[in-house]
């Protein structure tokens, strides 16, 4: 968070294997009641205020392009996700839930299972490589969804200028489609890092 300068009311997104949420909450230590955690986010020297944040993990986000190269053979690379997806407009009713392990946040499950649900004689493997990259988008909704209900309670999830800021890094935020379904699925300015990973 710091080392994306998230100020209270913004959040970060890491997209990696998994993905990790935080949300600064400035000073204030919001107990979460929908399924978050609470953490302590800096502290810029001995005598400076301390600043927590809500966090939410998610299991699997790159881990499902992996999952689609090395056990389906879909792609051959990873990087092969995104214009393979992109030949279609839509999952075409396709929706993919990779709870390979469970899921993590906000939901807790551990025992969840993956499934892919929706599919037609008409679905072919890009509108699945779609699904699978909405899942990773989905799956932030919810955890950015449980954040506003958290930090709802205490005032809106905005940063001081009144905006709803998501700041991205990691591996997957190269894929540039992916980040404009994250975009659309809500309405959040995003500001993508250009190194691949600078949490501290």
């Amino acid at each position: 968070m710091l080392g994306q300068a998230c100020r209270k009311g913004e959040a970060k997104s890491t997209y990696g294997t998994g993905a990790f949420i935080l949300l600064n909450t400035g000073e204030e230590v919001i107990e979460s009641k929908h399924g978050l955690l609470t953490t302590l986010a800096f502290k810029l020297g001995r005598e400076a205020p301390t600043n927590y944040a809500l966090e939410g993990s998610i299991a699997i986000a790159g881990a499902a392009v992996q999952w689609l190269r090395d056990s389906l053979g879909i792609i051959s690379t990873a990087s092969e996700i995104e214009e393979l997806a992109a030949k279609v407009d839509s999952s075409g009713g396709v929706y993919f839930v990779p709870a390979f392990n469970g899921l993590f946040a906000p939901w807790w499950r551990d025992d969840a299972r993956g499934v892919c649900i929706g599919i037609t004689r008409f679905t072919n493997k890009s509108h699945i490589a779609r699904a699978v990259l909405e899942s990773m988008c989905f799956q932030v909704k919810d955890v950015l969804d449980s954040m506003h209900k958290d930090a709802g309670e205490k005032g809106e999830v905005k940063n001081e200028k009144g905006e709803f800021l998501l700041r991205v890094d990691g591996g997957a935020t190269i894929n540039n489609l992916l980040m404009q379904i994250q975009v659309r699925i809500f309405c959040y300015s995003l500001i993508q890092y250009l190194l691949c990973c600078c949490n501290m």
